[in-house]
């Protein structure tokens, strides 16, 4: 229970709850009944700790979603690294979460803090809303870091036969191994645009000269024209890949690290496939064919027709 009571010139709030007294004293009755009121009805709620929503998150939550793995190995690492994590998270405040961020900073990248500022903010907003166990998130008035340029860089042809080279892959040659498997999936990118996981699934889904995705990034359906190159590539592979990503991710980077490559991705084979596709078709068509639903992200790609465009004008 809760009361307030004048002394003298101040008036004093003072709770008993679940065997926890508390008293504070204050200047006006409006500023003890508030404080009184916010008390009590801290001491209602559970007391989970940030620990316990982090996890509880990755178990009910993140399974749910694309990315699910991610958002689980990252919530656990988090779960063990955050100093806060083990006080109630009603407790945790907007200054803790300033620190962490300032650690963070000086650990990974901004783009990694930012995305999993995004993540913890998943995370305390569930836990105010479904789970009732706080009532504002102290997220919510922590600046994220900037958001990094976006990386467009392309893929030289000497780059592309040293990665071929270093996987074991020929044109001429049967596809026998993963290793080639790696080869046909980064050449195929940069013929289509395709993203690594939905290279791996085109095989299934392909009729013809057009590959039908159901399982896209953004969660829509696209179907993706294939130019000649790209159906003699997936003629190679008929019967489907036998990579998964992990596997994919793995001896990509294994095969740059031979070829004596640093700067690279196997991302960047989308990037190389936008730049070559945006000589040939126009925005409109470019964005429906690769799934962008902004087509700001590819104007980068028409700077230099762009350049041209005076000599058209005349």
């Amino acid at each position: 229970m809760a009361s307030v009571t004048r002394r003298g010139k101040k008036w004093r709030a003072e709770i008993y709850l679940h065997g926890i007294r508390e008293a504070k004293t204050f200047s006006t009755r409006a500023e003890a009944k508030a404080w009184a009121e916010d008390r009590t009805d801290a001491l209602q709620r559970p007391q989970n700790s940030l620990h316990d929503a982090l996890i509880k998150y990755s178990k009910e939550v993140s399974p749910t979603k694309k990315g699910g793995r991610w958002e689980v190995l990252r919530l656990e690492a988090m779960a063990a690294s955050m100093e806060c994590a083990k006080r109630t998270i009603s407790e945790v405040t907007t200054p803790d979460l300033v620190a962490w961020r300032d650690k963070r900073l000086k650990e990974v990248a901004p783009g990694t803090v930012r995305r999993e500022m995004n993540l913890l903010a998943s995370v305390f907003e569930q836990a105010r809303r479904e789970w009732h166990w706080i009532k504002v998130s102290p997220l919510k008035d922590v600046k994220r870091p900037s958001n990094p340029p976006a990386r467009r860089r392309g893929v030289e042809q000497d780059e592309i036969d040293r990665i071929c080279l270093a996987l074991g892959y020929e044109d001429h040659l049967p596809v026998t191994t993963k290793s080639q498997e790696v080869a046909i999936a980064f050449l195929i990118g940069i013929e289509t645009a395709m993203r690594a996981g939905e290279i791996l699934q085109a095989p299934g889904c392909r009729k013809g000269r057009i590959v039908t995705l159901l399982d896209t990034k953004n969660g829509t359906a696209r179907r993706v024209p294939l130019s000649t190159a790209a159906c003699e590539l997936l003629d190679k592979v008929k019967g489907g890949f036998t990579v998964d990503s992990a596997s994919l991710d793995s001896l990509f980077r294994k095969a740059k690290k031979a070829a004596g490559i640093t700067d690279l991705h196997f991302h960047d084979s989308r990037s190389e496939a936008l730049t070559r596709l945006s000589k040939k078709l126009d925005v409109l068509e470019l964005a429906t064919m690769v799934g962008h639903s902004n087509l700001k992200s590819l104007l980068f790609y028409y700077s230099e027709r762009t350049e041209k465009l005076a000599d058209k004008l005349g």
